[in-house]
């Protein structure tokens, strides 16, 4: 059984899940309404609030009109459209800053109550770390565009980024699983958690290579499905050049989803067999999420591909709607994948 006070941890610590996968889907809005470099300096009290004046928002406009996406893309922009990228880059600091403000708040309740005990120092300092490295990787890559012949930022550097934050998510949401599933709900099996952590790997490259997607904007160099601009395989893809070419980067996100639902179904099929023994356990009554969010987020993957050409057309229109849906079902699917994985041991303690 669970006792009170790590159940009260617990529940704070999915509060903070929940606040990471709103910080990555505010992440995916800054990109795709191009807001990342919209404030050009990190100033973690003073930036908490927006500018406060028309003097204020004229400063920061001269700001950004002295790098190279305001002089190579945007410089017809005014100081509204200013505001309005500012905004989603300002919204997204400060959901950052919130998120610090829930940790900290929330660990001195607990210390106080004295709802701690000795084993969850050392998983506490890790998840203080992995904050702090993520808010750090977020500098290095706005950084990286700050100059005068960006328009965007670097495409790896915004993969390392997301996949920072997905790291964070996955510990956070493990830490929690620990303190609020019982022994008796866990099952063993090598075979299924072996399956679980071949599609998680699996996963996890396909979710780095939709930020290569993201980072070069990819989808409207091929808008077409279910083939590349007419093929199977794109020539370009035979260049090798898998990490800068868009139309190779969108060619292997898309054959890595293909892969992923044939090896999910296969975990499906073995995860229900083991599932139906043991109808008390954790992994009964999640089995089916996996292959039914992937199919979601393929579906919603194809719809975006064939709105790309639609890009840009508004601050925030169908395409940008369907990113952001795909991008969530995609963060869905690895939660579902971590509980999945915490529900099937490999052996027993």
């Amino acid at each position: 059984m669970v006792n009170k006070k790590s159940k009260a941890v617990g529940i704070w610590l999915l509060s903070g899940v929940f606040m990471i996968i709103m910080q990555v889907l505010l992440g995916g809005v800054t990109r795709l309404t191009e807001s990342g470099l919209s404030i050009t300096e990190w100033k973690p009290i003073t930036g908490a609030l927006p500018p406060m004046s028309q003097n204020a928002w004229q400063t920061e406009f001269e700001k950004y009109k002295h790098i190279g996406q305001f002089q190579l893309l945007h410089s017809t922009f005014t100081i509204d459209d200013f505001k309005f990228i500012f905004f989603w880059e300002w919204f997204h600091r400060l959901w950052a800053r919130l998120m610090g403000v829930v940790f900290v708040v929330g660990f001195a309740y607990f210390l106080i109550k004295k709802y701690f005990d000795k084993k969850m120092i050392v998983p506490f300092i890790i998840l203080f770390l992995l904050g702090a490295l993520q808010g750090l990787i977020g500098w290095i890559m706005v950084a990286s565009g700050l100059n005068e012949t960006s328009v965007y930022v670097n495409h790896i550097k915004l993969a390392l980024h997301f996949v920072a934050a997905l790291v964070l998510l996955c510990y956070t949401l493990w830490f929690a699983l620990k303190l609020l599933i019982p022994n008796e709900r866990i099952i063993v099996s090598l075979s299924i958690n072996k399956l679980t952590v071949f599609s998680l790997i699996l996963l996890s490259v396909q979710l780095f290579y939709g930020a290569f997607m993201s980072g070069l904007k990819a989808a409207p160099f091929a808008p077409t499905w279910p083939d590349v601009n007419g093929s199977i395989i794109p020539n370009t893809f035979f260049n090798f050049n898998w990490v800068n070419d868009p139309i190779s980067v969108q060619f292997i996100h898309r054959t890595l989803a293909y892969l992923l639902i044939i090896v999910l179904l296969f975990w499906f099929v073995k995860a229900k067999e083991l599932a139906s023994i043991e109808t008390n356990s954790l992994l009964n009554k999640i089995v089916f999420l996996p292959v039914i969010l992937t199919f979601f987020q393929i579906i919603l993957g194809i719809f975006t591909i064939l709105n790309a050409t639609k890009m840009g057309n508004q601050r925030f229109g169908t395409y940008e709607l369907l990113a952001e849906s795909h991008q969530l079902f995609g963060l869905f699917l690895l939660v579902s994948l971590m509980v999945s994985l915490y529900a099937v041991k490999r052996k027993t303690a």
